[in-house]
C-alpha cells in the first residue's frame, strides 16, 4: 500500500510540475505574478503535496521564487540571467551533442537526419509553431542519446527558462529560417556521428541565441 502510495503522488507532482511549468515558459503565468498552493490547487485540480513537491522542483529550476513568509512568485525575465546561462549551456551543450554523435544507434542518427530535414522545411514556410515542437523534440533525442545522467540533469535544470526567454521575444527578434538552419546543422552533423563537428555546430547555433538575447535589449 505505501509502496502504491507513494507511487501515485509521484504521478501527481509530474504532472503538477509539467503542467505548471508550461503555464510559466508560455507566460500564462506571468513573470512576478504571485503565486499559492490553494490556487494552484483549484487552477489544476491537483492536492497541494504534489503542488507544493512541483514548486520545489521549479524553484530549483530558477523559474519560480520561494520566499520563506512572503511568498511564491513567478521569477522575472532577465536579459542578463540569460546570458549568464548560456554560458553554461555552451559547455554543456558541447558535451552532450558529442557524446550523442559518439552514442547514438544507426535507427537514433536516423532520427537526427529526419529532424534535421523538418526543421529546413519549416524555415521555408516560416513555421514558428512546428519549429517549436521539433525543437522540443530535437532536445529530448540529444538528453536520452547522449547517455550521460548527469549532462541530461544539468539541462533539465536550464530548458525552462531558456524555452521562457525564447516564447516571450522569439517574435520580436527571432530570424526563424537561420535558427532553424543552424539547427539543422547541428542535427544533421549528430546524425553523421560527427562528434567535432556536432561541436562546432553547437557553438555556433549558440552564438546566434546570444545575439538573439541581446536584442531583445
Amino acid at each position: 500500500m505505501r509502496t502504491t502510495a507513494r507511487k501515485h503522488t509521484g504521478t501527481l507532482t509530474e504532472q503538477a510540475y509539467k503542467e505548471m511549468e508550461e503555464l510559466i515558459v508560455t507566460l500564462q503565468l506571468s513573470p512576478g505574478e504571485v503565486l499559492s498552493e490553494a490556487s494552484l490547487t483549484e487552477l489544476l485540480g491537483i492536492g497541494r503535496t504534489p503542488i507544493r513537491e512541483a514548486l520545489q522542483r521549479l524553484a530549483l529550476e530558477g523559474l519560480v521564487v520561494i520566499l520563506p513568509r512572503r511568498g511564491i512568485f513567478v521569477s522575472e525575465v532577465n536579459v542578463r540571467s540569460q546570458l549568464e546561462l548560456l554560458r553554461v549551456r555552451r559547455e554543456v551543450e558541447r558535451l552532450m551533442v558529442r557524446l550523442a554523435a559518439g552514442r547514438a544507434t544507426a535507427l537514433e542518427h536516423e532520427q537526427f537526419i529526419e529532424i534535421a530535414d523538418a526543421m529546413v522545411k519549416t524555415s521555408y514556410s516560416n513555421d514558428d509553431v512546428e519549429f517549436m515542437r521539433l525543437d522540443q523534440e530535437f532536445n529530448s533525442l540529444i538528453s536520452s542519446t547522449c547517455r550521460n545522467d548527469y549532462a541530461r540533469k544539468t539541462m533539465g535544470l536550464l530548458q525552462g527558462l531558456a524555452r521562457r526567454f525564447w516564447y516571450q521575444h522569439y517574435k520580436e527578434a527571432l530570424d526563424l529560417p537561420l535558427c532553424a538552419s543552424l539547427h539543422a546543422n547541428l542535427a544533421r552533423a549528430i546524425g553523421r556521428g560527427d562528434g567535432d563537428g556536432a561541436a562546432e555546430a553547437s557553438d555556433k547555433l549558440i552564438d546566434y541565441i546570444e545575439q538573439f538575447a541581446r536584442a531583445t535589449v
